[in-house]
C-alpha cells in the first residue's frame, strides 16, 4: 500500500480486507496494509469506535471478521487507485473515450460517483488523454463471455455455435478450461469433444453458448496462456519448417508460440509449425527474425517468402537518392 494514507484511510481499507477475507488473522491483515500487527489491530479498534462490528476469535481457526448484517459503504478509491482504473479502461479498449460505447458509459459512472476532488482528475484524465484503436482487436459479446466464464467457473460442458472467419459453421461441444485474453482478443481455451483435442476459439466468434448437465475436471496445472500460445502454432492448413543457421538459445527470444516449435538442429535450430496466412507468417513474423534461415516448407511459405524477397528487391531497382537530378523546389529544407 502506498506508505502517506491516513489513518482512516488505512481503517477503510482494513474494512475492505475484512469483508473480502473473513477470518483474516492480524498478521494477515498487517500485510495487507503494509503495517504492524499492533498497527493493524489499532485500526480494527478504529472500526470498532466508529461503529462497525469487527468480531475476533482466538486459536488456529481464529481471526477478524465482519459482524453479521454489517452495511457496508459504497465503495471508496484512492485518487492513484482512480486513476491507474481509468488508465487501465482506456488502455484495454481505447474506444471507452467516446460517447455512446458501452464501457464508456459505464467509466462515466463510475467517475462520477467519486468524490469530486478525485472525480475531477480521473475526469480530466479521461478527456485529455486520447488512445489509439488497435486495428486487431475484438470484442466479444459480453454476455457471450459471462457464460463461457460461468460455465469454467462451474466446470460444466457446454455446446458452442461457432463461425469461422470464412463464414463456416458448425457446433461443438467443449470443455472449457480457461478464458484468455491475448493482444486484445479474447480465446476460449477448451478440449473439443468433436475433434478429440484442444481447440482455441475466439470468443467474438461464438454465436451461441448452451450449457450442458455434464461436468468435467481442467488439467491439473492447467496454465491457460501457455497452453494457448502453443495451440495458436498448430493445426493450421499450411505445414512450415524453416531452419536458422544460429543457435536456439539466440534464435528463441525472437520466436513467438504461434509461429510453431523450435528445436535444435546441429549447430543450429529448426522451427516446425503451421499457419492459415503464408505471407503474413513471412512478412510480419519471419522478416523480425535477425539471423540467417531458409524456408524447406511447406511450398505455401517458400512462395510467400519469395513475393516478399522480390517486392523488396525491386524497391532498390532504381538508383539510389544521391544520384537522383534534384527537381523544383528541392532546395526547400
Amino acid at each position: 500500500m502506498p506508505t502517506d494514507l491516513s489513518p482512516t484511510a488505512r481503517a477503510l481499507r482494513a474494512m475492505e480486507i475484512l469483508q473480502a477475507r473473513p477470518g483474516v488473522t492480524a498478521g494477515e491483515l498487517a500485510g495487507c496494509l503494509g503495517v504492524t500487527e499492533r498497527a493493524a489491530r489499532r485500526y480494527v479498534g478504529i472500526l470498532r469506535e466508529a461503529g462497525i462490528p469487527v468480531e475476533s476469535a482466538r486459536g488456529p481457526y481464529g481471526g477478524y471478521r465482519l459482524g453479521r448484517g454489517t452495511r457496508l459503504p459504497p465503495v471508496a478509491f484512492t485518487e492513484p487507485e482512480a486513476l491507474g482504473l481509468v488508465m487501465a479502461v482506456l488502455d484495454g479498449q481505447p474506444a471507452a473515450a467516446d460517447v455512446g460505447d458501452l464501457v464508456s458509459v459505464a467509466l462515466g459512472k463510475v467517475i462520477r460517483a467519486l468524490p469530486e476532488s478525485i472525480g475531477r482528475q480521473a475526469a480530466a484524465l479521461r478527456e485529455y488523454a486520447s488512445a489509439a484503436p488497435d486495428r486487431f482487436s475484438a470484442r466479444p459479446d459480453p454476455a457471450t463471455t459471462s457464460a463461457l466464464v460461468a460455465a469454467i467457473a462451474d466446470r460444466r460442458r457446454v455446446v458452442v455455435a461457432y463461425r469461422s472467419e470464412s463464414g463456416n459453421e458448425w457446433e461443438a461441444e467443449v470443455d472449457p478450461w480457461a478464458v484468455v485474453v491475448r493482444h486484445g482478443r479474447w480465446y476460449l481455451l477448451c478440449y473439443s469433444h468433436r475433434a478429440d483435442a484442444i481447440r482455441t476459439y475466439r470468443v467474438d466468434r461464438v454465436r451461441q453458448v448452451q450449457r450442458s448437465t455434464h461436468a468435467f475436471e481442467p488439467p491439473d496445472d492447467l496454465d491457460p496462456v501457455a497452453v494457448l500460445e502453443e495451440n495458436l502454432g498448430t493445426g493450421w492448413k499450411f505445414a512450415t519448417r524453416v531452419v536458422f543457421d544460429a543457435p536456439l538459445a539466440e534464435v528463441a527470444p525472437w520466436i513467438r508460440p504461434p509461429m510453431g516449435r523450435l528445436e535444435p538442429l546441429g549447430d543450429g535450430c529448426v522451427l516446425v509449425g503451421s499457419t492459415r496466412n503464408p505471407m503474413m507468417y513471412a512478412q510480419e513474423w519471419l522478416a523480425n527474425v535477425p539471423f540467417p534461415f531458409r524456408v524447406e516448407g511447406g511450398p505455401e511459405l517458400r512462395a510467400a517468402v519469395a513475393t516478399l524477397a522480390s517486392r523488396l528487391a525491386a524497391a532498390l531497382a532504381g538508383p539510389p537518392m544521391d544520384d537522383v537530378t534534384p527537381g523544383p523546389g528541392s532546395d526547400r529544407p
